[in-house]
This record gives structure tokens, sequence and C-alpha cells, in this order.
């Protein structure tokens, strides 16, 4: 079996665990402990605190600073409610493309960095390749926080990490922020013939997501000065909104959902920080003879944006390896901010594209595949010198 055989034949091994965010990863967790044991490959492992998923990190080479990590994610999203022609959770080969739940988004290169563990073995490497296979990305981005904490106190510190979200092989140096936040709004509850007497949560939530969209619109004008990012420009968007009781009743409280996506530049609660005048206001107008409604402004998650570091280790050893002469920006957020931020140069580059992530009859080529082997081929070469 060549090694993009046995990509393959991994892919397939990881994506028939069910490991959707909401779920436990531990089975998939135990089953690469299993096959690093057999391939006798040092590792560590850290679970969250409720003891139901966890992240691995794993090295091949001497346990030495200055190596690159492979960084991924086994939590998919979810399938519910989409119209798969065969089961998601067992990998089908039609053609030239392999299709299943996280084939692309992004077990694919987890299994290749997997599979390739043989290899690395072969080479005479002076630097480590390590692996990172972590939790919670498609949620929170937390999964991988407690392993980088560990970097450099009694994990080797790299030099460089590649993190492999679909990028169909291209190096991706800069990527937007996600910033999620919940606001609740509490009311006055009363009969809907006596609205006047009463404040309605879901009427000032329609209010404050109008408000938003406006921040939005504002936003959008300040544009992208990069000239890099589809779409140009950092965006608000309200996901979820829920509230209220009867049609006859004027609601208690209603809450919604939504996020901010910034420029790599940008303030994380750039929209926060814009609503919080008008929900000052609110409280001085609609909320003045109601003490007890008001807003609450939760943020619930902060997903760094990763900043363009031009020459960086991880750029350059990216661009070679993926024979690229530019880089190029994605629109989504990944854990490479959180490796940025504790000052580890990081990329994002994997095999597959974007476009095919979260779908029914999510697939991945295995041609993206097959240069994603080659890619591996050539940093174990790299870390020989």
């Amino acid at each position: 079996m060549d090694d993009l055989d046995r990509a393959i034949d991994m892919t397939a091994r990881l994506v028939a665990f069910d490991t959707e965010s909401s779920k436990s990863n531990i089975p998939l967790i135990d089953f690469i402990e299993s096959y690093l044991r057999e391939q006798k490959i040092a590792f560590s492992r850290a679970p969250n605190a409720a003891g139901d998923k966890a992240a691995i990190f794993a090295t091949i080479g001497p346990m030495r600073e200055g190596g690159v990590v492979l960084s991924g994610h086994t939590d998919v999203v979810p399938v519910e409610g989409q119209e798969w022609t065969s089961d998601p959770f067992t990998l089908r080969r039609d053609g030239g493309r392999l299709y299943g739940r996280g084939a692309v988004d992004m077990k694919g290169f987890g299994a290749v960095a997997l599979a390739m563990i043989p290899e690395f073995k072969k080479a005479a490497l002076t630097r480590p390749i390590h692996i990172l296979l972590s939790y919670d990305e498609e949620t929170t981005c937390l999964g991988p926080l407690d392993m980088i904490a560990r970097l450099g106190v009694d994990l080797p510190r790299p030099n460089a990490v590649i993190v492999g979200e679909p990028t169909s092989m291209q190096v991706a140096d800069a990527h937007k922020s996600v910033t999620t936040h919940l606001t609740r709004v509490r009311g006055f509850e009363i009969h809907s013939a006596n609205l006047h007497r009463g404040v309605s949560a879901v009427h000032v939530a329609c209010r404050l997501v109008t408000e938003l969209e406006r921040i939005g619109d504002e936003i959008r004008a300040e544009g992208d000065p990069s000239g890099r990012f589809d779409p140009p420009f950092s965006t608000v968007h309200v996901g979820v909104i829920k509230g209220g009781t009867a049609r006859n009743i004027v609601a208690k409280d209603c809450e919604f959902e939504w996020e901010f996506r910034g420029l790599p530049n940008a303030d994380p609660m750039l929209a926060q920080n814009r609503l919080a005048p008008y929900v000052e206001n609110l409280r001085k107008t609609v909320f003045a003879d109601f003490p007890q409604c008001g807003v609450d402004l939760d943020t619930l998650v902060k997903v760094p944006g990763l900043s363009p570091q031009p020459g960086s280790a991880a750029e350059t050893l990216a661009l070679r390896l993926a024979r690229r002469n530019n880089t190029i920006a994605v629109p989504y957020a990944t854990e490479a901010g959180h490796f940025q931020r504790a000052g580890v140069p990081t990329v994002v580059c994997g095999p597959g594209r974007i476009d095919q992530a979260h779908q029914p009859d999510e697939y991945v080529d295995v041609s993206e595949l097959a240069a994603c082997v080659e890619f591996m081929r050539a940093l174990a070469r790299e870390l020989e010198a």
C-alpha cells in the first residue's frame, strides 16, 4: 500500500467516527492513540473539563524545539436536515472523489498526516514533525488551547505551524476573526390589549437587529484596505432569534445570537462597541419607566484573526513545500490565530475546497489528498537538513 492509498484508508477510518461537535470524540482519539502506539510514536492527550472530548499531540523525530506542527480538528458539523445520497459516515469513492462528512473539513488532512507517519519515521529528521488533532473547532475553536499553552513548557516549541483547513493546497497567511455574541432582552409582560403598559422584548430585539444591520452597512462601507478578502469588508450577521410566549402576550423575554467576522486588524468587539450606545439610549427612553427591563450584551467566543507575517518561518516553509509563489487570504476562521497569539508563525494550507465544507455529499478530490501527500513528503525532506 503506497502513501496515497494509506491516506485514503485512514480518511475512511476517521470519517467512520461520528464526531459532530455536540458529541464526544473520545472513540476517535482512542483509535488514534492505538495507531500511535503501534507506530511507537510519543504522544500526549489533553481532555476537556467534562472528559468527553480530548486533543492529542504526537511527535515524530527528536523531542526538541524547532519543528513543525501539523494542526487539524476532529469535530465535524451536523448532518441532520441535509439530503445525503449515501451514509455520511461511510467514506464513498466515486471516480476521483471521496464523499463523507469531514472528508474535506478536515479529516482528510488529519488522515494524510497520520498515514505519513511511517514515511516520517524513515526520514532522518533533525527537527520534529508534530501532529495536533483537537476538538470543537466548528463551535468555539477552544479545543487546541490547552496544547498551545504547553508549547515551550512540557512540549517542544515549534518554529512553524501549518493548519490544514481546505485551501486547495494554497498557502493562506491571513483570515478573519469571529466573535460570537448572545444578546438578551428583558421586557415587561402584559396582555397585548394593553400594549402601551408593557415593553415587548421581541419588539426591542427587532430594533436591535435593525441597528446591527445598520452597523453592518456602516462597517461594510469602511471596506478592506488590503484588498485581499472576499467579501472585502468585515461582516455582522444575526443567525438565531427566539422569544415570546403567545400572540396575545407582550413578550417578557427575547434573545438572539449574532456574530462579527472582522478583518485581521479589526477590533473583535467593534460591532458590539458600536451597539452599546444604542442600548444605553433604550435604557433612557423605552425602559425609563420599567427598571426591571433591560438588555444584556454577552460575548460567547472570540476566535482571533490571522494577520499576515511576510517572510515568517511558516510562510517561507509552506510556500516552498507547496511550490507556490504567493499567499492568499481566506474568509473563514481557524485555530491559526491562537497559535499566532502564542508567538508561533502560522499559515493555513490543506487539501480540498472550502465550498465543499458543511455541504450534503461533502467530498474531497483524491488529487487534493495526493498533493497533500507530496507536501508532507517535502516536509520530511526539509526537516532532515
